[in-house]
């Protein structure tokens, strides 16, 4: 019986051999177990067979190249793994290393995405060639997983490109470079237009470079930029560590730290020990809960969600994507809604109150497409095609022709249902209607509307170009086509969509609501501000509550509050009043400061310097006994900005207003800006564990109010020894 291989072997009348990676048992290339012992063998035949090998192609069988690790064992992989994990590792590395110091041209023949593992591959090719098909990605983005590169990433890119741009332009950022990009850093060193060409550039390059050899490995090879016993290089290396430790910020993200260490210890050895410095780091990782975390969040969870785990199934209901988008509402939002709509391809009405307020919110899409054709990221035809299929207007009429409606006015029930109205009787019969609320019910909301059915809410998250999450609110009449239809919209317009049923604030409200109340809720018994934006940046939050809430506005959070109240006051219930409140409206009445917008609020903004905090806040509300806390004392700042916010995750879970596990934590990761080593703040409570957590909530509860008592469901789950999947 022929052995199983994931890598096919062609030889070629001038010696040539093309090796095909294709591994018969998953759609992509990953290093798993039979890559492994396919490599080994094919190793070890080129050794035997060296003789009559002139070069080596390698190239994929599959549509992308190589996929990298597999990270399904890797998320599995325990410090007790830790010895049988270096040893595969070292193997790995072992075997590109023979590959590269073969006697002949090596030449990777990439046809499509090659990230991760499957970069490390090429690096370890004498050329790398690339199909410039505008969408393939390649890099090294192994750090975003709370990982590093374990085949010799970082020893080859530091050889390759010197200490300082392979950390900064390669390793640490972990940029999925497209073509055109890759190549100008350096990731590639040729693009062609197809794959026979691909395939022809390979062999041209392997018969007139027989001699060819890695830069590392020829004598007089000296690395560029110096090495850390160079001593222009070396007064310059205390600023890397110093560097990376302002943009962590104290946050408990380890895989930068061991890649930065990796690269300036191995960069002063040979290659070989720099090799087994980096895969020890890499186990160090692989092994530990933060990895876990990662890989979970920003591999599977978001995998489950943009494959449409969350959408009415195709079979019952099909793809769809509008043909033309009417947008009501020309302000922040709503012109960044526009701008994303247009460079999907997708025809825009963006309507105001005028033609000229609308022409203000299209002039915030040619302000960026006119950076991006400046930086030339975007040709002037692409930039000048986007602008016209944005037309604004004043007029209702104009909306004529839209078969999909984003309302994006102003949080005020009567205005947002006049304009509905108003846009669904001059749109197409069965128009999709939504509304960018992030508080309001949809359910309320769809009354102003003729078909219920076909009203949902889309939740975008500001800056609209920026920001990658929308949250996609289903009403109690809102029909599945709906969904599906407006998920279809949000992947089309290169967003990722989670869908919650409707509630107050639905998810990233609520859960957003409860991380600045209770850092407004510190300044109110006397913390200094400073601190709490300090546990805030160390939990790994990339803005503190109070410049939050600085950004939300102070006089918007009280207005959501006022009629939330109203609301609640008409469904009979009280309004639970909440520590932050007083203080918020003392800011706004009694000291006139009520955000960024207005030009002050918890910080100052003095034109053309640096914002701060304002002095004021100490004068008015810190008190002596919390102005500088204590070690404990401040850890348990940092344990209640994150405890809140997966407290609240779990009262949306049980309450039904979240579907998912994996909506919850990607949610909160690219909505809420839940730190990334926890992987959510579903993620965050397995990472504790469940018991751990309930004892931990308890005594908050003790000590700060009854909103941190664990939920029934976390009870449940604790006594079960269950975990959130």
């Amino acid at each position: 019986m022929t052995e199983q291989t994931a890598i096919r072997w062609d030889q070629d009348a001038e010696g040539i051999v093309t090796l095909t990676l294709d591994d018969p048992t998953q759609s992509v290339n990953t290093m798993n177990a039979l890559y492994q012992a396919s490599m080994k063998r094919t190793v070890e035949r080129l050794t035997t067979e060296r003789v009559s090998v002139k070069g080596v192609i390698i190239t994929s069988g599959k549509k992308s190249f190589f996929a990298g690790g597999d990270l399904r064992l890797l998320s599995q992989a325990t410090p007790a793994d830790a010895q049988r994990l270096y040893d595969e590792v070292r193997e790995l590395c072992l075997r590109l290393r023979a590959l590269e110091t073969l006697g002949v041209p090596v030449v990777a023949a990439l046809n499509g995405t090659a990230l991760g593992g499957g970069m490390e591959i090429a690096w370890a090719c004498h050329r790398r060639i690339a199909i410039d098909d505008g969408t393939s990605e390649f890099g090294q983005p192994e750090v975003t997983l709370g990982l590093l590169p374990g085949g010799n990433g970082i020893v080859r890119t530091v050889r390759l490109f010197g200490i300082q741009k392979a950390l900064v332009e390669v390793l640490l950022q972990g940029q999925r470079m497209k073509p055109a990009k890759a190549k100008s850093v350096g990731l590639i060193d040729e693009l062609v237009p197809d794959r026979a060409t691909l395939m022809a550039k390979a062999r041209e390059w392997i018969l007139a470079n027989p001699g060819a050899t890695q830069p590392w490995d020829r004598d007089g090879y000296k690395m560029p930029g110096g090495t850390p016993a160079t001593p222009a290089f070396a007064s310059m290396l205390p600023a890397f560590p110093a560097n990376l430790r302002k943009q962590l910020k104290g946050a408990n993200m380890p895989a930068p730290k061991l890649i930065m260490a990796a690269a300036v210890e191995g960069a002063g050895l040979d290659f070989d020990t720099a090799s087994r410095i980096e895969s020890r780091y890499f186990v160090e990782l692989a092994t530990g809960r933060v990895s876990k975390n990662m890989i979970k969040a920003f591999f599977f969870d978001l995998q489950k969600i943009n494959s449409g785990a969350s959408r009415p199934q195709p079979a019952a209901i099909p793809q769809w994507a509008p043909v033309k988008v009417g947008i009501l509402g020309a302000g922040m939002m709503g012109r960044g809604i526009a701008y994303v709509t247009a460079m999907a391809g997708i025809d825009v009405v963006l309507k105001d109150v005028s033609e000229e307020q609308a022409e203000k919110g299209k002039g915030y899409a040619r302000k960026l497409v006119d950076d991006a054709v400046a930086k030339g990221r975007m040709t002037r035809d692409k930039a000048d095609a986007v602008l016209a299929r944005i037309t604004t207007t004043g007029a209702a009429a104009d909306l004529a022709g839209c078969d999909m409606l984003i309302e994006a006015v102003f949080e005020n029930r009567d205005l947002k249902a006049k304009v509905t109205a108003e846009a669904e009787a001059a749109a197409v019969p069965g128009v999709l209607m939504c509304s960018n609320t992030s508080t309001l019910p949809i359910t309320s909301l769809a009354k102003a509307s003729k078909a219920p059915p076909r009203f949902i809410g889309l939740h975008f998250f500001s800056p609209v170009d920026k920001m990658p999450l929308v949250e996609i609110i289903v009403g109690k009449e809102t029909a599945p086509e709906a969904l599906a239809q407006a998920f279809d919209y949000v992947l089309k317009i290169k967003k990722t969509p989670i869908v919650v049923n409707d509630s107050r604030g639905f998810f990233t409200s609520r859960v957003f609501g409860t991380f600045v109340g209770e850092g407004v809720s510190m300044l109110a018994e006397g913390y200094h501000p400073q601190s709490i934006e300090q546990a805030a940046a160390q939990n790994g939050s990339p803005v503190g509550p109070l410049a939050v809430c600085d950004e939300v506005s102070l006089e918007l959070m009280r207005h959501v509050r006022e009629q939330t109240k109203k609301d609640l006051a008409a469904e009979g219930k009280t309004y639970p009043s909440q520590p932050a409140d007083a203080l918020v409206d003392r800011m706004c009445d009694e000291f006139g400061r009520k955000g960024k917008a207005a030009g002050a609020g918890f910080y100052e903004y003095p034109a053309g310097e640096k914002k701060h905090l304002w002095p004021g806040l100490v004068e008015h509300f810190v008190k002596p006994e919390h102005a500088t806390p204590d070690a404990a004392e401040f850890a348990e700042m940092k344990d209640r900005l994150l405890y809140i916010t997966s407290i609240e995750t779990i009262r949306c879970l049980e309450e039904g207003v979240l579907q998912s596990v994996a909506d919850a934590n990607i949610g909160s990761l690219m909505g809420i800006g839940a730190p990334p080593w926890t992987g959510g703040t579903l993620q965050y409570v397995n990472y504790v564990g469940p018991r751990a957590f309930v004892e931990r909530a308890r005594q908050l509860a003790a000590r700060h109010g009854a909103r941190f008592e664990p939920p029934k469901l976390l009870l449940d789950m604790a006594a079960r020894g269950e975990t959130f999947q």
